[in-house]
Parts: C-alpha cells; sequence; structure tokens
C-alpha cells in the first residue's frame, strides 16, 4: 500500500427524502460534521469520509446477502473503525435511539477476519455497516 491509499478517503452520493430529516439523523444521532450544503444536497463527515447525500428517490436496501449466516441489507455502507471506537460509537446510537438491523456483536469469532458489526438504517432506509477488526491487520485476510 502507498502512503496515498493509507490516507485516501472516501466520498459516498446517495438520495435522500429530505435535507432537514438528513441533517438530525446525521447530525444530531450519528454525530457527524455538517459541510456544505444547498437546497437540493448537504455534505456529512463521517470519521475523515464525505457523505453526500441528495434530494432524490432513496433507493434503500434492494436485497439480501448472507454474511456468516445473518442476512445482510444490499446496499450498504459505512466504515471500518477501531475496535474500541467500535464499541463507544455502538453505545452513542443506542443513546440516540438508533434501533439496529443487526446489533452490535463479534462475527467469525476465532477465525481470520474475527469482526465487531452492526447494521441499522436511516430514515430513508440508506442501510449502514460499521465494523471494527479486532486484529487490524486483517481486514483483506483469506
Amino acid at each position: 500500500m502507498t502512503p496515498q491509499q493509507a490516507t485516501s478517503r472516501f466520498h459516498y452520493a446517495f438520495a435522500i427524502s429530505g435535507i432537514e430529516r438528513a441533517r438530525e439523523f446525521y447530525v444530531q444521532r450519528l454525530g457527524c460534521a455538517e459541510g456544505r450544503s444547498t437546497d437540493h444536497w448537504i455534505d456529512f463527515e463521517l470519521f475523515g469520509h464525505q457523505l453526500s447525500a441528495h434530494l432524490g428517490k432513496p433507493a434503500g436496501a434492494s436485497c439480501e446477502g448472507t454474511v456468516d449466516g445473518h442476512a445482510v441489507p444490499i446496499p450498504h455502507f459505512g466504515a471500518i473503525l477501531e475496535i474500541d471506537q467500535f464499541w463507544k460509537f455502538a453505545e452513542q446510537l443506542r443513546a440516540a435511539g438508533i434501533g439496529f438491523l443487526m446489533e452490535p456483536a463479534l462475527r467469525f469469532v476465532g477465525k481470520p477476519g474475527e469482526q465487531a458489526t452492526m447494521f441499522f438504517l436511516d430514515p430513508d432506509g440508506n442501510a449502514l455497516e460499521f465494523k471494527a477488526f479486532v486484529r487490524a491487520d486483517e481486514v483483506f485476510v483469506r
């Protein structure tokens, strides 16, 4: 991996049904910083990455995949956190009244790629997953 890859940030654009509704969820409940906005879109900083929420028809999850015996919504997005950060964020979400599709828990226990993961939906049905690897060097282990 080059140093550029190690410091790269992602940008993800998705549809929402209302600016104020998205602002309340992403800023007030998830704790994202608000970036630039217009009457038609709003940016949020999510763990150093840029989310760009645009007014439109939210796609929501269109199907389910199966991972480690659990149904997961497809598509979904989120971030890989440090393990301590993951558990603190999970508690923040609980305190904010977020309902989980998949409660924060460990998957692949005792196997390569052991990770904590959680899934939930934003108000428009966009699925989010946050995870943290028990051993940070195993993100891409086979």
